[in-house]
């Protein structure tokens, strides 16, 4: 009898693997035989990586590259006005971590946000200039260029002043999405913008005549072609035209830094991982030591135990980030003690395996939100495998919806990121504390989580997704499904994905890929469940044992492009 039901059981999970597997849209696997590889939201800026690799230019020199691209074809989330984090490993095995995360201005302060009684001004911290902090794309990409570079810069921006001066054709989903942001976009510019000046169509070509005039100064002057020059002065301006706080002082002192990653090792592979201001480093290296701890993958994948286990531990895991978690520069981390096995055990110790823990029993608040987003990351390995894994952001669709008039671009509306007011949810439903408090020149908190992977010294995987708060768990999954599960690049990233923080009180499924019956028995443990149309769009890449790579994106949740040779 009890090897019927051993034998039931792990038919039951078979059956449950082959159904969950079965992707929204036919996937075409571009992996034979490429040892140079880049991954990313679209196929202009992953044309503009891969020419450089090709080049002779190494993964870092793509990776500047496809950046400045990503801001002249993507432009929601791809930047110049925005910031970021990169995640690197050199061939020989070294990893690193570089901070571009934008700042606070030097005029910014803790209540900007709130009105005389206190309370949040709705959109403030969303909308117009107020919203923008500091922009660290451009400072970060110079860094990376100094530290790693091996072609000439302007080589590196090139492609993307190519793409600005000539045109775009865009995508339907581009097309649609500028179609749906170009009057806010106009109206918090207060002029008429690229963006508003016709209806747009796919197969429309995007000139950006302006913004390629910008980055031929960035060519020209480096760094102090954007913070310096006539680009500094476009953006002061805009910010004392609409009463902003962003002044030369605060370009002039925006430094992006290398910082030492989080380190993490499970189950024979290890995790190099971006260390605060994102939080994402730490709770998906302390997820997955319980994770390990309790032998979850042991339950099935995609079983109704194992996304309860994934609920209860990411619950928990999401509470400490709104308390801990803050720019270093600033705040204690504690990120030995986060880490620590007897802290791991303390707070994790009370999961049951068959009953959900109401947020409200771990830690108290109150939100019942969660709401759309983007970000963009992309990933690159080169013919020595050196890899990067960088996710850059302007944090909402088009950022402040600002553009700075005279040099053509957007800047982003990252001082939402910060706590605005403790215990107040920021876009994503996010709850922040004190450490994440707003202080001039500090960063704010993030969950951007670019990440690489290694086996007995070889790379092993890229792994990295756009998605505000989710970005942690969709990367959390990529990581066990590839580990846990043996799944192909293509699976993991194809795969269904589910995602729950503290709160709002609820897991999140994307619809129509999970089976009603697993949703029954979700709810019978005490879950309320809520499908959502899609969760991260990952773009990752897998060395394979002969040192091949397997490119993973997933064409139903956007423009996602492998280039390889």
């Amino acid at each position: 009898m009890m090897h019927f039901l051993k034998l039931l059981s792990s038919l039951s999970f078979f059956i449950c693997f082959v159904s969950c597997m079965t992707p929204n849209k036919a996937y075409k696997n571009h992996t034979k035989d490429m040892h140079s590889m880049v991954v990313c939201s679209h196929p202009a800026a992953a044309k503009a990586g891969i020419d450089i690799l090709k080049a002779g230019g190494n993964a870092y020199d793509a990776a500047i590259a496809t950046q400045f691209a990503l801001a002249i074809v993507y432009p929601r989330a791809g930047n110049i006005g925005g910031g970021g984090f990169m995640v690197g490993r050199d061939a020989d095995g070294k990893c690193f971590a570089l901070d571009f995360r934008e700042k606070a201005p030097e005029a910014a302060s803790e209540d900007m946000y709130l009105d005389d009684q206190g309370n949040v001004i709705p959109d403030k911290s969303l909308v117009g200039i107020f919203a923008a902090g500091v922009p660290g794309s451009v400072d970060g990409m110079w860094t990376l260029f100094n530290e790693k570079g091996s072609l000439p810069w302007n080589q590196l921006i090139q492609p993307a002043i190519d793409l600005a001066k000539n045109g775009v054709v865009l995508t339907e989903k581009e097309a649609a999405h500028m179609n749906e942001y170009s009057v806010i976009i106009d109206s918090v510019s207060g002029f008429k913008t690229n963006y508003g000046s016709k209806k747009w169509k796919k197969g429309d070509l995007f000139v950006q005549s302006a913004l390629a005039h910008t980055l031929e100064n960035i060519r020209d002057f480096g760094r102090d072609g954007f913070y310096k020059g006539k680009t500094a002065e476009d953006i002061v301006r805009t910010s004392g035209q609409h009463q902003g706080l962003i002044t030369q002082s605060d370009l002039d002192n925006y430094h992006s830094r290398w910082r030492s990653p989080i380190f993490c090792e499970y189950k024979g592979y290890q995790l190099c991982l971006m260390p605060p201001p994102s939080s994402g480093g730490v709770l998906i290296a302390q997820m997955l030591r319980v994770m390990e701890q309790m032998k979850l993958s042991e339950k099935g994948f995609n079983t109704a135990a194992y996304i309860h286990g994934l609920t209860e531990i990411q619950r928990r895991a999401y509470a400490d980030r709104s308390e801990y978690f803050g720019d270093p520069d600033f705040v204690v981390n504690h990120v030995n003690t986060l880490l620590s096995q007897k802290y791991i055990d303390s707070k994790y110790s009370d999961i049951k395996v068959d009953k959900a823990t109401p947020s409200s029993e771990i830690k108290k608040g109150d939100v019942n939100r969660i709401e759309s987003f983007e970000t963009t990351h992309f990933s690159i390995v080169d013919k020595w495998q050196n890899a990067v894994a960088i996710t850059t952001t302007l944090n909402g669709n088009y950022g402040s919806k600002l553009v700075v008039e005279g040099s053509g671009f957007l800047l982003n509306n990252e001082m939402d990121d910060f706590s605005v007011k403790p215990g107040s949810p920021n876009q994503f439903g996010l709850i922040g504390g004190e450490a994440n408090s707003i202080r001039p020149g500090k960063r704010m908190l993030s969950s951007m989580t670019p990440t690489i992977i290694s086996k007995d010294g070889k790379l092993y995987a890229i792994v990295g997704t756009p998605g505000g708060s989710t970005i942690i768990t969709v990367n959390l999954q990529i990581i066990a499904d590839l580990i846990d599960f043996n799944m192909s690049m293509e699976e993991a990233v194809l795969a269904p994905k589910m995602h729950s923080q503290w709160l709002p009180d609820e897991i999140y499924l994307e619809k129509g890929r999970f089976d009603s019956a697993i949703i029954n028995q979700l709810e019978a443990m005490g879950h309320r469940v809520k499908e959502v149309k899609s969760l991260g769009k990952p773009d990752c890449i897998k060395v394979l044992p002969d040192g091949s790579l397997e490119g993973g994106t997933d064409p139903s949740k956007g423009d996602g492009t492998i280039e390889g040779f």
